[in-house]
């Protein structure tokens, strides 16, 4: 009986080793495909919020907008009719006007009256005007006169009076001036601020920045996260090199970690492209009328969203290179999974396999997910540099006006996802022909 206990027990241990190394490594899969949901959802909430926030400060709603332009001119307006007041030298000059104007009349009227006359009666209006008018008294009087108008025209009673006609005239100038955007923007702006609970612009920046500020460095925990969980079975790789028992469900197991990675790298947004006018400020009545935070363009793309967008074009070139990256890039990596699997764990239960072995080990070459990487970099490095020589030409500063314009673009975390997809099916691509050389065909 010992003898039995003793040759069995090798045999069991055979049998446990790979029930027990693909119940870790299932836990480790758990964990990715956590981690990579979660960042996923990060990633796809971030992309919405940064639309939205995009679509409410469009330049169209602002710099261009006709509304927005009447409605800052019309407050600037309205404050320094609001806030006008004389000074004391004011009213010393309108007063010496004012007697200047006075005495003016007062000699066309003497003069008027003084002229020849041809008629009894204009003779008798002149004898009459000369004997009881003295125009020297009447000349003495006029500053008083002057003082009197001033002081009733300066009145806080005449002020609030000429301002609020003022006021009323702009309010008419302003209501002639419209364009059609004024709607637009109040329901846009109506349906974000009930969106993200909140009741004016500055509570709704203050959420949107806090809330991408915690997307932010959750997204990245999510990564680490994710990635760590790879390295961790690949580490698996080092450890059990020599059990080469093990090596199937091991490899196995590597091809679902790259699955999900290849998962979260095509659906996540991959590249940001984000221009915007920071501010504009320009002096006008002696104030700033000031737009902040215009943006310019603003586009986030996961890789699928790149294909998406291509294959929807009604021109058959852009369809054509969108089906072309489907296949490539999405595609021709499944089958590479799926093939590699079923080549280790089942292989010969096919008669020929010759195309499972295309599949598995030629395949690479038509898999341009590694092109996809290199595309993507240049793509960024020509969009970024262009986008930066094209803004930095708006950027002004004088008396009169003030421009600063910011380019946010940048790759996003699902990039350098996608990139460790491609890393990690180059490692899975040199194991695999490792077990090839060792075990042959399954």
């Amino acid at each position: 009986m010992e003898t039995i206990t003793t040759q069995d027990t090798p045999k069991k241990k055979s049998r446990i080793a790979p029930v027990l190394l693909i119940a870790a490594l299932s836990i480790l899969l758990f964990g990715e495909v956590y981690f990579g949901y979660r960042f996923h959802q990060l990633s796809v909430e971030q992309k919405h919020i940064k639309e939205d926030y995009s679509l409410s400060n469009n330049i169209t709603f602002g710099i261009f907008s006709v509304d927005r332009w009447g409605e800052k001119i019309s407050a600037v307006v309205d404050r320094r009719v609001k806030g006008f007041k004389l000074t004391g030298q004011q009213k010393t000059e309108m007063r010496k006007e004012v007697e200047k104007e006075l005495h003016g009349l007062v000699n066309k009227a003497v003069a008027e009256v003084t002229k020849p006359q041809k008629s009894l009666g204009g003779k008798l209006k002149k004898l009459a005007f000369k004997t009881f008018v003295d125009v020297d008294e009447i000349h003495a009087q006029v500053p008083s006169f002057a003082k009197t108008i001033v002081t009733k025209i300066t009145s806080p009673t005449s002020l609030k009076r000429l301002k609020g006609i003022a006021t009323s005239k702009m309010d008419e100038l302003e209501a002639q001036t419209y364009d059609s955007t004024d709607t637009t923007i109040t329901t846009v702006e109506r349906n974000i601020y009930r969106k993200y609970h909140v009741a004016n612009a500055k509570a709704y920046d203050r959420l949107v920045n806090s809330r991408l500020a915690e997307i932010k460095k959750d997204s990245f925990q999510s990564a680490l996260s994710m990635l760590g969980c790879v390295v961790i079975a690949l580490t698996l790789w080092l450890f059990l090199r020599k059990r080469v028992q093990l090596h199937v469900p091991l490899f196995i197991m590597s091809l679902l970690f790259a699955f999900i990675l290849l998962a979260v790298g095509v659906t996540s947004p991959i590249i940001e492209v984000d221009a915007r006018l920071q501010t504009l400020e320009f002096a006008f009545l002696g104030d700033k009328i000031a737009f902040t935070n215009q943006v310019l363009f603003f586009q986030s793309k996961s890789i699928l969203g790149i294909i998406g967008t291509l294959i929807e074009q009604p021109k058959p070139d852009a369809v054509l290179v969108g089906v072309l990256l489907l296949v490539f890039v999405v595609v021709l990596p499944l089958l590479r999974i799926i093939a590699r699997g079923v080549h280790v764990s089942c292989g010969h239960l096919f008669g020929s396999q010759k195309a499972l072995r295309f599949l598995a080990f030629d395949l690479g070459k038509w898999d341009m997910a590694d092109v996809m990487v290199v595309g993507i970099g240049m793509t960024y490095i020509g969009l970024n540099g262009i986008l930066k020589s094209q803004l930095s030409g708006l950027n002004m500063k004088n008396d009169t006006l003030k421009t600063v314009t910011v380019n946010n673009s940048a790759l996003q975390l699902g990039f350098f996802v996608f990139v460790t997809y491609v890393a990690y099916t180059i490692v899975l691509s040199y194991i695999l022909k490792r077990i090839d050389q060792q075990n042959g065909p399954c």
